[in-house]
């Protein structure tokens, strides 16, 4: 089976991650502005003050793009750019970036996705409860509102949040992410909650201004069961447990979230997992949260196996000794690339976008000047090859988001880690494509 010629293949990338400026032309703080100033939290005491310097270098950035001939481009606007204080004035400066960078990608051919939200908060509104605070979801609406107003002439496709399962889990409950704050579980729910009503009102507001937008969101799909053995029993297996959640996990589990966001429901098994802590969803809630999605996307690098022991026992996440891992040591599990996929389509029938794939690598510049990266090009070789297998056998998938564009600052892992296919010398801000990138961009013209 080929790609059909109208599947989207695109890059991704996030706007603290890259952008820098962290305090040029009006913007106000983010969390992570605040969070990356604490000692001990980010490797190296790295911040994202300057990142990749896309800021400055955007149009750089979208020639590399036209040259690699990708037809579509995910970045996220940071909010506290364009509304310093989260609501109320609006940044004229931060709003022309980001115009400017729309401009200059319908230049050159490459079509705008928009994510709303990829975690950079305004500080300001985290210090009055953040996505706690009642007030949150009019919050996030009214900054859909400005994006909308300001862009959809030109931006057709939106999603509203990214991996909202992480920035909760990570952020309020390991504490390895912004902010940092550790909240109890009834806390969290409260914030589920508040964030799914944003969910809910920003859909309805990118309807309201944009009439011909395409809208969805992106999870993680933190739990890509596959079995190691494709027999019946344990492809049934796999499927049940990718659409359960767990009383330890169930926060990371994109069960959990897809259930809240396209079935404006909590999950089946809440009710008995958090007793009284589960706040209640009115009629009028669930309404608001399940707003109608043209798609869903799925940020996918790794997966759990499912397989039985001798005894006939399910055993789960047990590779065999020495196998492969990426950079930051998550197994290389491609078939959770086909059985994720396949199995979200058949619970859903929502069209896909794989927002997000690609491997960290410890990449450097050779000696003869160029950036090898013959691991990343087979993790994405076996993880497309997956893909292919699941579009062939039903699963409606749009087009693939490879992560990363660009080398960038990797949240509390600084600049130790690399995801892109295009080598960033901090120290210069020289960008180096590497072979990855000429692999894919071979991959789109064939």
């Amino acid at each position: 089976m080929d790609w059909k010629k109208d599947f989207i293949w695109g890059t991704a990338t996030s706007s603290y991650q890259i952008e820098g400026a962290a305090f040029e032309d009006g913007k106000g703080l983010s969390v992570w502005d605040v969070f990356v100033r604490e000692k001990g939290r980010i490797f190296e005491g790295h911040t994202g003050d300057v990142a990749c310097d896309h800021y400055h270098r955007m149009k750089e950035d979208v020639a590399l793009l036209a040259e690699l001939g990708v037809g579509a481009y995910r970045f996220s606007v940071s909010w506290p750019r364009i509304m310093p204080h989260g609501t109320g004035s609006v940044n004229e400066t931060g709003l022309k970036f980001y115009s400017d960078l729309i401009d200059e990608l319908l230049k050159h051919h490459i079509t705008p996705y928009v994510t709303l939200f990829h975690w950079d908060y305004p500080n300001e509104l985290e210090m009055q409860g953040g996505w706690l605070n009642p007030s949150s979801p009019d919050w996030f609406a009214q900054y859909t509102a400005v994006v909308a107003n300001a862009f959809g002439d030109r931006v057709k496709h939106y999603f509203t949040f990214n991996e909202p399962q992480i920035f909760t889990w990570l952020g309020y409950d390991r504490c390895t992410h912004a902010p940092g704050i550790k909240y109890p579980v009834g806390r969290i729910l409260a914030m589920c909650r508040n964030i799914a009503l944003a969910h809910g009102k920003s859909v309805q507001k990118l309807r309201e201004l944009v009439p011909d937008c395409r809208v969805g969101y992106a999870p993680t799909c933190g739990n890509a069961y596959w079995p190691v053995e494709e027999t019946e029993l344990l492809a049934a297996k796999a499927k049940e447990l990718q659409d359960s959640i767990g009383a330890e996990d169930w926060i990371h589990s994109s069960a959990f979230w897809n259930e809240l966001f396209i079935k404006g429901r909590f999950h089946r098994q809440c009710p008995q997992l958090f007793g009284d802590d589960l706040p209640e969803l009115s009629e009028g809630d669930r309404l608001l949260i399940s707003q109608p999605l043209d798609f869903c996307g799925m940020n996918l690098y790794q997966g759990t196996s499912v397989c039985l022991s001798e005894a006939g026992e399910l055993i789960l996440g047990e590779l065999p000794a020495g196998h492969g891992k990426t950079g930051m040591g998550w197994p290389i599990t491609p078939k959770a690339m086909y059985w994720a996929v396949k199995n979200f389509y058949d619970t859903y029938q929502l069209p896909l976008f794989i927002t997000e794939n690609g491997m960290s690598a410890l990449d450097v510049i050779s000696l003869d000047g160029g950036v090898h990266d013959p691991c990343r090009i087979d993790y994405l070789e076996r993880h497309l090859s997956e893909l292919k297998r699941a579009v062939s056998d039903g699963a409606k998938v749009e087009g693939y988001f490879l992560w990363s564009f660009l080398d960038n600052f990797e949240w509390e892992k600084g600049y130790d880690d690399r995801f892109g296919i295009v080598y960033v010398d901090y120290e210069t801000q020289r960008r180096v494509p590497k072979d990855s990138f000429y692999w894919y961009q071979n991959t789109i013209k064939s």
